[in-house]
């Protein structure tokens, strides 16, 4: 048999070819699977909401995530109607117990910090009218979904939300506190 210089060509590039696939990785093991996941629907933002996508903070045994901002000229409730002094500001957001025991929750420790520095409590009568929790018992595990409401004045810019996670069995006075930023 004649060898020419294109076959020889071609049995070197089969024999290159044998012989790279012979010394080539092994198959990637595969990856363990992941954490299972809620598949929770998704809910439409509310009027005039601004949703956030921040990423969750943690004081203490608590999680905190804010996922809407709204600005509003007036509080509507079932039985009331009330005008801000200057303007509301309502940020939802979701808490959730990490840890083992209860932690003692209060809505009125949140508190909204404006550019100037100054730190805003809730607004007791928004949140009345509008029938959000006041103190409750957050339980191990539990995740929950509310909405806090601030009286401002119009000029404030708000940057961020001092949350406090409550006391539990580790930390029972919970002094500390733990900023969110706003954007």
């Amino acid at each position: 048999m004649v060898r020419t210089p294109a076959s020889t060509n071609l049995v070197l590039a089969i024999m290159a070819g044998a012989l790279l696939a012979g010394c080539a990785a092994a198959p990637p093991t595969p990856a363990a699977p992941s954490t299972p996941a809620y598949a929770l629907p998704p809910r439409p933002v509310r009027p005039s909401e601004t949703p956030l996508a921040l990423p969750p903070q943690t004081q203490g045994d608590t999680q905190f995530t804010l996922i809407g901002l709204t600005w509003l000229d007036a509080i509507l409730g079932s039985h009331a109607e009330w005008q801000p002094k200057g303007r509301y500001l309502r940020i939802r957001l979701v808490v959730v117990n990490t840890g083992r025991s209860g932690a003692a929750f209060d809505t009125g420790r949140q508190q909204l910090v404006t550019a100037d520095g100054t730190a805003h409590d809730v607004d007791p009568q928004a949140m009345l009218i509008k029938r959000q929790p006041g103190k409750f018992d957050l339980g191990a595990n539990v995740r929950l979904e509310f909405d806090l409401y601030y009286d401002l004045p119009r000029d404030a810019r708000p940057t961020a939300l001092r949350v406090h996670g409550g006391p539990t069995l580790t930390d029972l006075k919970n002094l500390d506190s733990t900023d969110i930023p706003l954007n």
